[in-house]
């Protein structure tokens, strides 16, 4: 069973370890290695992920299986989405489950979660961006019903990648 915790400014160590530990995880071996650390130590460093934790529309929350830190996402409605900035949508701008517990349905389970937070935050559509290249997620999303509906430019460091936009419509 897997539980939520929203993060506040006091889980701000935990959130910056796990947030690079999964994206490195993810994808260090497909990137340049000057592009990537640059991007890693901007992205989730202290102030970053602090400055992103006070703002009103974004949410963190980590994910525990039993008692175990295994996984985080964070969410975005009205103009801290990174598009759209629809008041009727929610992006879901990451999720991460750490490498040991990927396979367990965490992922899975997450989705589920976040589904339930749009609905009752009014939402009528949850949307993400998914780098063009991360085939199994895709297809993970694809499953859970996401479709493309367009894509936008993603930088790590100074390399401009391509990310799909996935959304899912939400019934109530």
């Amino acid at each position: 069973m897997i539980r939520l915790h929203q993060c506040s400014v006091d889980n701000l160590p935990a959130l910056v370890k796990i947030s690079k530990e999964t994206f490195v995880a993810a994808f260090e071996k497909d990137n340049d290695p000057e592009d990537f650390v640059t991007y890693v130590n901007e992205a989730f460093s202290i102030e970053t992920l602090k400055r992103q934790l006070e703002n009103k529309d974004a949410f963190f929350y980590f994910v525990y299986s039993d008692d175990e830190l295994v996984g985080y996402f964070k969410i975005n409605q009205n103009r801290a989405q990174t598009e759209l900035k629809d008041t009727s949508s929610l992006e879901l701008e990451r999720i991460y489950v750490l490498p040991e517990h990927q396979g367990k349905n965490i992922g899975g389970l997450i989705v589920q979660k976040v589904v339930e937070l749009a609905k009752k935050m009014g939402k009528r559509m949850l949307w993400l961006g998914v780098w063009e290249h991360n085939h199994d997620a895709i297809r993970f999303y694809q499953k859970k019903g996401f479709e493309k509906f367009g894509e936008h430019p993603y930088f790590i460091g100074n390399d401009e990648q391509t990310d799909w936009l996935m959304q899912l419509a939400l019934s109530h």
